[in-house]
């Protein structure tokens, strides 16, 4: 768990009920105790089943909500947090077919730790809705087009959420997603232009939306990242966040996908 912040059972509700809002699936389902996010697009967070809390959770579930995507025309997936209280999920979704893919790290912090990476929010605006030149930077080099629209249309969908760009010289240069929901901060597809890195723009970025939040009475702040993303990683560990869980998305793969429909 978070040295920094002591999470409780609410907590972990609100901060995944929080991340439904900010990537907006098209649906949401519920089953005793999970979210069961429906959608079409290829956001994994908008169209994986995720439990509502740490606890223990009777493996008999599995069917019941793979049987739910199966009846809305959807594949099954899981997003299942890396605690004890799963390991008896791990065998029993194996022996299904589901494989466990892209490890992913949930951090969480003090609004604190966000002011204190940038002096200044110099070029930054908080935007209700993203303009050109931020899809622009979003869909850019590196980010797989198909991939890239879906995520924009999910979170061009999202209540609640304010479109951070940074401009220097008429070019925006970073943008990011910022959704105030639950209660917390969360920060979505932080992106910085290449030629731009090491310049401590995000930390400008990230500054002006600690800032909205602070204004909201917000002081809690989480994402969700690649464990493998040191450069990003660096960043967040400078602002104080730490790792609160780790997840994993437990998927079938495509021959299995094709057999079960």
């Amino acid at each position: 768990m978070n040295d920094t912040l002591c999470l409780s059972t609410q907590d972990i509700e609100a901060i995944e009920r929080a991340t439904l809002v900010a990537v907006a699936p098209e649906r949401v389902d519920a089953i005793d105790g999970w979210l069961l996010p429906m959608d079409s697009g290829t956001v994994g967070r908008a169209h994986s089943a995720v439990p509502l809390h740490h606890g223990a959770h009777d493996p008999a579930l599995i069917d019941r909500i793979a049987q739910r995507y199966r009846n809305a025309g959807l594949r099954p997936v899981f997003r299942l947090p890396d605690v004890p209280t799963f390991e008896a999920w791990w065998p029993a979704l194996a022996a299904r077919g589901f494989q466990r893919k892209q490890p992913t790290l949930t951090q969480t912090g003090a609004l604190a730790g966000l002011l204190g990476l940038a002096p200044d929010t110099e070029g930054v605006s908080l935007d209700p809705r993203p303009d050109a030149a931020w899809m622009a930077m979003f869909l850019g080099e590196g980010l797989d087009p198909v991939d890239g629209a879906s995520r924009s249309r999910a979170l061009s969908r999202a209540e609640g959420t304010l479109f951070g760009s940074l401009r220097v010289g008429g070019q925006t240069v970073a943008c990011g997603a910022a959704c105030y929901a639950e209660g917390w901060l969360s920060m979505h597809g932080l992106r910085t232009a290449a030629s731009q890195r090491g310049r401590g723009l995000a930390g400008r970025l990230i500054r002006a939306m600690a800032l909205e939040a602070q204004r909201r009475g917000i002081a809690r702040v989480f994402l969700q990242v690649d464990g493998a993303n040191a450069p990003a990683l660096a960043l967040y560990r400078r602002a104080g966040m730490t790792t609160a869980w780790s997840y994993a998305y437990w998927r079938l793969p495509a021959t299995a996908t094709a057999a079960a429909g």
